[in-house]
């Protein structure tokens, strides 16, 4: 495989018109470029199927975000693989790397490869018996993510009751986790019967469906209202989560899936006045903006898993061709835990 000249990777055949669908997305054969200084080819071994990513198949990205794709072009993603052939003295052959060249087969990366939103530089990982998978999850960007918002932004506490949406996912299942573990209440989101089900038995205050009408079921779960709020979806969650805030809540906000895969962007909140009269703050985020927080989220991320204190789940993937699906799965709501597509 050293030798290898083509590989396969998944590109954007057209620009989807509402829900994306696998036939929206191709798998291709291409060339792999020659190495120059500098250069590392690996071979992925795990790819991480993020909501993110469907931000950046419309035909306009929001500003300050990343270009969308254009029909034809590879799609990229946080991945982990093998370097089969160096020409940079930071990597070997055999290295463990983490990068930003995902949905392909193999990767030429350099030391100026792009980052998401200043997450993801080529970087060695050293999993010392851990599955290495772990490095695009909880030990990876989903961790981080959910450490940043639950940790370095609400500063969440027993003191707290703290609603998740999402909670059934990648990011927002270890958020509720984490909120859990630092003795909050916690009630979590999700959609469908048997999510919720699975939130209360990974032991959530309480949890509900959020296709049921939002603002009574949050009523039911916290009568007396939430402190933080932890924020993937927006929309209507957004709305809700703001009237049910107490004085002085907070809100961090790391996506809006409720936007990502709807023909229609949902408009905004009407009740925003309620940041005024209630001394509300929100502060939206990436993670890596908290890439100082990346030690502290590994080290207790690993001690709650190793400990039975945290979850985590994964919904994987086999094979390239099988990354289309995964994406329209994971959008559609169809996971529990981190999406991934494992290569062989």
């Amino acid at each position: 495989m050293t030798g290898v000249t083509s590989t396969r990777h998944v590109v954007l055949r057209s620009w989807p018109n509402g829900a994306l669908t696998s036939g929206d997305l191709e798998v291709v054969e291409a060339p792999v470029p020659e190495l120059r200084s500098g250069d590392v080819l690996v071979r992925n071994t795990w790819l991480s199927i993020d909501p993110s990513i469907r931000i950046r198949l419309s035909r306009q990205t929001p500003g300050g975000y990343l270009p969308p794709f254009a029909p034809g072009q590879a799609l990229e993603g946080l991945a982990l693989g093998v370097v089969e052939r160096s020409e940079s003295s930071a990597f070997a052959v055999g290295d463990i790397v983490t990068h930003t060249l995902g949905f392909r087969e193999h990767a030429l990366i350099s030391a100026d490869t792009a980052t998401i939103g200043g997450y993801g530089s080529p970087t060695v990982v050293r999993p010392g018996g851990l599955p290495e998978q772990w490095f695009l999850g909880p030990l990876g960007s989903s961790g981080l993510t959910a450490y940043a918002g639950m940790i370095g932004i609400l500063d969440v506490g027993p003191a707290d009751t703290v609603w998740v949406s999402s909670a059934a996912g990648a990011v927002g299942g270890l958020a509720a986790g984490l909120a859990v573990a630092r003795g909050a209440t916690v009630i979590g989101s999700a959609g469908s019967a048997a999510k919720v089900a699975h939130l209360r038995a990974a032991g959530l205050a309480d949890a509900f469906d959020h296709h049921a009408s939002l603002p009574s079921a949050l009523a039911a779960a916290a009568p007396d209202g939430i402190d933080a709020y932890f924020d993937c979806v927006g929309g209507d969650h957004l709305t809700a989560a703001i009237d049910a805030l107490r004085p002085n809540g907070r809100i961090a906000m790391c996506g809006q899936m409720s936007q990502y895969d709807a023909a229609e962007a949902p408009s905004l909140p009407g009740n925003l006045f309620q940041f005024v009269s209630k001394n509300l703050s929100m502060r939206g985020y990436r993670a890596g903006s908290f890439l100082h927080l990346e030690g502290d989220m590994r080290a207790e991320i690993r001690s709650l898993i190793d400990a039975g204190r945290l979850g985590y789940d994964e919904w994987v993937f086999d094979g390239l061709d099988a990354a289309p699906a995964a994406l329209v799965s994971m959008l559609a709501g169809e996971n529990t835990g981190k999406t991934l597509v494992r290569l062989g």
